[in-house]
């Protein structure tokens, strides 16, 4: 199985270096790690979960670091063991470039082979599981570096409101002027808010001004309908008869 490929980390070069050689960082970043031991300045042993389509396996295994040229990178060189589910060997080279004072890139090729009863799988499933794992790997070790801090641009300044009551007659003249629909004037002896209701004569920019409509409602034009809305013929009220002979007029005209 051989896999290559490449990540932009946003974090400077020797940062992206001590992440890659912490085994904290390495823990929380592999898929199903359950431990990440150091054993020496360039060795390292871990526990890991695998489930690859039908199987799961735990694997204990060994890591080696060699060819060390920090922090431009290093080759790495392990093997582990599934106990009755088979093992799996390999290495990778893994490349640093710094592209910015704080974005690297990282370069990875991987060579592995599987054998016993995950290499009976086939090849395609093994691959696609490896390349997930991969995936999923530099996705948890990205985020495990916070996004560069960007300056925030200066927030306009808020208007200051105008006090109506501290500017008296001036704060009444200025909001004349706006011809909104509705205006409030400060004095509360002035006529009422102007409002689309009814029209009297134009205003001071020439449009028609709408004021509240003054005529009083007229209680008695409506008494004939609360009248109609009391009867109750036969005991029953006028809007039960209404209703019922609307009925017969609707099954009369599905019926006939």
């Amino acid at each position: 199985m051989e896999m290559t490929g490449e990540r932009r980390i946003p974090a400077p070069r020797q940062q992206v270096w001590d992440a890659l050689n912490d085994p904290e960082v390495l823990r929380a970043s592999i898929p199903g790690c359950e431990s990440v031991e150091r054993e020496g300045e360039d060795q390292f042993k871990a526990r890991v979960s695998v489930k690859i389509g039908p199987m799961s396996a735990k694997f204990a295994g060994k890591v080696k670091l060699q060819n060390i040229n920090a922090p431009a990178g290093y080759t790495i060189s392990g093997e582990g063991s599934g106990g009755a589910m088979g093992f799996a060997k390999g290495g990778a080279d893994v490349a640093l470039a710094e592209t910015g004072p704080a974005e690297t890139l990282l370069n990875y090729n991987v060579k592995a082979q599987v054998g016993g009863k995950i290499a009976q799988l086939g090849a395609r499933l093994v691959d696609s599981t490896a390349k997930q794992m991969a995936d999923q790997f530099f996705d948890r070790f990205t985020a495990h570096f916070p996004p560069p801090e960007t300056e925030a641009s200066p927030q306009p300044e808020a208007a200051t409101p105008v006090d109506a009551t501290a500017n008296g007659e001036s704060g009444v003249a200025q909001r004349a002027q706006t011809n909104t629909d509705t205006e409030y004037l400060a004095h509360s002896e002035a006529a009422g808010p102007l409002t689309q209701h009814g029209a009297d004569g134009p205003s001071a920019s020439g449009r028609p001004v709408h004021r509240p409509n003054p005529r009083p409602v007229d209680t008695e034009a409506l008494r004939p309908l609360r009248l109609l809305t009391t009867m109750q013929p036969f005991g029953f009220p006028l809007q039960f008869w209404i209703g019922g002979a609307a009925m017969l007029v609707i099954a009369a005209l599905m019926f006939l």
